[in-house]
């Protein structure tokens, strides 16, 4: 056995993709989870990963988006609570065409993207649920 890697996982954990993600995953707790779901497809191209319960109303819904997943959790008791304090930056390929969808999806795009100096291009706007989001893309 080789000796860890600084920063690195010991030896003993295994490194393989795990279909259940073993890093962060953030979930957003929504009274309308289609909504959400609706929004984060169309501008950041998730895809539907898992849902829960197979049958019935759905509880949790994960969406890819890239090598990440966010999870969307059902719960009507959260209707006109405010957003809180968490902000999701998503990299998306181009955030000028992301930014240009995130109204006519239910959100909110109060300016349009800026170059920020350390290389990327960001555009500030908030989910249908009124949770702020970075769409992001690296400068070339």
């Amino acid at each position: 056995m080789s000796p860890p890697v600084p920063g690195g996982p010991p030896n003993d954990v295994p490194t393989e993709r795990n279909p259940v993600p073993s890093t962060v995953t953030p979930m957003i707790i929504t009274h309308d989870l289609e909504r959400l779901a609706r929004f984060y497809a169309g501008v950041t191209g998730a895809t539907e990963a898992s849902r829960t319960p197979d049958g019935g109303p759905t509880f949790y819904l994960g969406l890819r988006i890239g090598d990440s997943e966010l999870g969307i959790v059902a719960d009507d008791s959260v209707e006109g609570a405010p957003a809180g304090r968490v902000l999701l930056s998503v990299e998306v390929p181009d955030v000028d065409a992301a930014l240009s969808r995130v109204a006519s999806l239910g959100g909110q795009a109060p300016a349009p993207a800026n170059d920020m100096p350390w290389g990327q291009r960001v555009a500030h706007v908030k989910d249908p649920d009124g949770n702020a989001v970075n769409l992001t893309t690296t400068s070339a």
